[in-house]
């Protein structure tokens, strides 16, 4: 039993510790975009101020969340919305690219000669 809660306290302050991490990271490069950019939506251009700001995040163009250039050439700014929307369009865009090969490697089926061909003997055995 003691195993248990030595993991169990093992893996809650790995959590906290990765939570710290990410909370760290998010507010540096969200501030210095915030600083930088006007506090518009890049897609639906709702404009943002005050408590409504929180709304407003941080998109990565790139989607790779460690490459924060000084410049902020890889930051959109994006209301909560839009950012999901971005993400979901990303995701199946990802899963069509998936089912590409495999619709390649697909055959056109056969046309049958009679469609019809088996249709008597299935009505006799209904009588």
């Amino acid at each position: 039993m003691s195993k248990k809660k030595n993991s169990s306290v093992g893996r809650e302050a790995l959590l906290a510790e990765v939570q710290k991490t990410r909370v760290e990271r998010d507010k540096t490069y969200r501030e210095r975009a915030l600083k930088m950019f006007p506090w518009i939506c890049g897609r639906c251009e709702r404009e943002f101020e005050g408590k409504k700001l929180k709304e407003l995040t941080v998109h990565h163009k790139d989607h790779n969340h460690d490459n924060n250039p000084p410049d902020g050439s890889n930051w959109e700014l994006l209301c909560i919305y839009c950012h999901e929307n971005e993400h979901a369009r990303e995701g199946v865009a990802d899963w069509y690219d998936g089912l590409a090969p495999e619709e390649e490697e697909r055959k056109p089926a056969e046309p049958l000669d009679n469609p019809f061909a088996a249709l008597g003997g299935l009505l006799k055995e209904n009588e």
